[in-house]
């Protein structure tokens, strides 16, 4: 079952992929939603074989469950934004992908998530408030823009949820 847990949650992590090329940047929200729907159902799977079944799998599943944390969570990060872009405010346009704040989130959030699942499989929980820290310093001056400091949170803990359920689905394994 640790194998099959493990392959589960490379899939879920596989499925997020494409949404990193850039033909499949703003594609549209059905392709998102249904990206981030089957990542989360393939997660959850992923987590219920982890915990009915053996361990055993070494250091291969921490290595495949920070790659998971790493690649998957850039669906349900960006799903949630979407999901929580207010058109009817006065500082909006009618579309979240005409000014887009926070340049290189998608890319940042890949680190962060490596980061954040390599603290907690090293045992060092501290290191996931340096991660943020660092992050929060990096983006300071750009969170009085309308809307950012909002993006920011959401998106940080869209992608901190993803990569500690992956980093929690390879300790499961191991």
């Amino acid at each position: 079952m640790s194998a099959v847990a493990l392959v589960v949650l490379c899939v879920a992590a596989a499925v997020a992929g494409p949404m990193y090329f850039e033909r499949f940047q703003g594609a549209g929200n059905r392709w998102l939603y249904a990206a981030s729907a089957l990542s989360l159902l393939l997660l959850g799977v992923a987590a219920l074989l982890a915990a009915g079944g053996p361990g055993g799998l070494g250091p291969v599943a921490y290595a495949l469950g920070v790659a998971a944390a790493a690649i998957g969570g850039g669906p349900a990060t960006v799903t949630i934004l979407r999901l929580s872009f207010n058109a009817s405010h006065p500082d909006n346009h009618s579309d979240p992908e005409e000014s887009p704040v926070l340049r290189g989130g998608a890319w940042i959030g890949v680190l962060e998530r490596t980061a954040i699942a390599s603290t907690l499989l090293a045992g060092w929980p501290e290191g996931l408030a340096v991660v943020l820290a660092v992050k929060g310093l990096g983006r300071y001056s750009e969170l009085g823009q309308s809307g950012a400091a909002e993006r920011f949170i959401l998106g940080t803990f869209a992608s901190v949820l993803w990569a500690a359920a992956a980093t929690g689905i390879a300790v499961l394994v191991r």
